[in-house]
């Protein structure tokens, strides 16, 4: 199937397929004798993948060198990650967004004190 079938049957845009080939995400896809992308089932289910765990909170960056992976992940949806504490990708990106919820929260406190404070006249 071209570009367009390809990403719409994954949820996807045409761009961000080519994004996710360009970071090394998905192999190069077959081409057509006049150039154009052909992708297959499989191509689909890698990237409904990719999509699932970077709508997750993972970014790119941190999917980039585990390609390898999406295969086994789309084949058996329910897989789990090697380890329980899901790898150290994942335990990086959880204390990311620790670390982002507490300066949220922070600033969220300062705001509210800030809004609480009489006006000066």
């Amino acid at each position: 199937m071209r570009i367009g079938d390809a990403a719409a049957a994954a949820g996807a845009t045409p761009r961000a397929l080519r994004l996710y080939e360009q970071r090394g995400l998905l192999p190069p896809p077959a081409r057509t004798s006049s150039g154009q992308r052909c992708y297959d089932s499989t191509d689909v289910a890698r990237v409904r993948v990719i999509r699932t765990l970077l709508s997750l909170g993972l970014t790119i960056e941190d999917l980039r060198g585990h390609a390898e992976s999406f295969d086994l992940l789309a084949a058996d949806p329910a897989r789990r990650c090697a380890n329980a504490s899901g790898g150290p990708v994942v335990r990086r990106r959880l204390a990311a967004l620790d670390a982002e919820i507490a300066r949220l929260t922070r600033l969220r406190a300062a705001l509210a004190a800030a809004a609480l404070r009489p006006a000066a006249d």
